[in-house]
């Protein structure tokens, strides 16, 4: 097994051996069959879709598997956290602090 995928993460669905689409996965489940599980993934296509597939752990876990002949996999996509800096690395300034500014979207006609 390569990694172990949990709910929230995002995976690369290979289909006949080729990267097909992402999704996230949304909830795992135990199915009524023992040692088999109920993967809902939300599947980032345009329009979105939901599924349910029913898959044992290792599946969920990268190694191939089958539907309808057809072989599949779930790689796990490792997201890199934002560059954002964490405040003690930031310069302390003098005075006070400012808010950051918002922005409206304004329509115009």
């Amino acid at each position: 097994m390569s990694s172990v995928n949990r709910e929230g993460d995002l995976v690369l669905v290979h289909y006949e051996g080729r990267p097909a689409v992402y999704a996230r996965i949304q909830t795992i489940e135990p199915d009524l069959k023992k040692d088999w599980f109920r993967v809902t993934m939300l599947m980032l296509t345009i329009p979105h879709q939901l599924v349910t597939w029913i898959l044992r752990e290792e599946y969920i876990n990268g190694e191939q598997f089958t539907m309808g002949g057809k072989p599949v996999k779930l790689e796990k996509v490792d997201v890199a956290p934002t560059a954002r800096e964490p405040e003690e690395n930031q310069p302390a300034s003098r005075g006070p602090k400012k808010s950051p500014k918002v922005v409206a979207f304004k329509k115009q006609h």
